[in-house]
């Protein structure tokens, strides 16, 4: 599955596109309760290729009439926390004049709102975007949703340090239904 090319306005900011069906009900799949098994790459940016493998749950619900929803992430299985408790917050918004959706996320052991990836669904994988920096260098962070199976739903993260050139997977879950 190919990443879309990525276009630059000539001040350099990302130029996102909302596709052709995209709608405020492209996360409606995400409504419930989850358990998730992940596999995340010890370190990025660096060549790595150990990874680290843990579970998780979470849990999901439309809001404002159905242009957006929000979920709340739980682990005690976080690589680096030792057993404590992790817990993570996502609110998704659906712009009905861009047809775009924004997300963003925000941690526990942050407590700062990261910048919202943006993007949409096509043929039911999401791609989502945004410039950002990781470890003091610039970067573009992808996130994808593959939810071709719904009952198994696929996020997975990238990092890209030149510009969409190349881009590395650096964490990958799967979600599996409870309610």
């Amino acid at each position: 599955m190919r990443i879309p090319p990525l276009q630059f306005s000539p001040s350099g900011e990302l130029i996102i596109t909302a596709s052709a069906t995209s709608s405020q009900n492209d996360f409606d799949f995400l409504v419930g309760k989850w358990k998730m098994h992940h596999r995340r790459l010890n370190k990025r940016l660096e060549d790595c290729k150990e990874w680290t493998e843990f579970e998780s749950t979470d849990e999901n619900s439309k809001i404002l009439n159905g242009i957006g929803d929000i979920d709340t992430y739980k682990t005690t299985e976080m690589p680096g926390l030792e057993g404590k408790p992790f817990e993570g917050f996502t609110l998704r918004l659906f712009n009905p004049q861009t047809r775009l959706w924004s997300l963003y996320w925000v941690a526990n052991n942050t407590g700062v709102l990261d910048p919202p990836v943006t993007g949409s669904f096509e043929n039911n994988v999401g791609h989502f975007f945004v410039k950002d920096t990781y470890k003091g260098k610039n970067i573009i962070v992808l996130f994808r949703w593959d939810v071709r199976d719904k009952n198994h739903p696929v996020w997975s993260q990238a990092f890209s340090a030149d510009n969409g050139t190349t881009w590395e997977w650096n964490w990958y879950n799967i979600s599996y239904r409870i309610e």
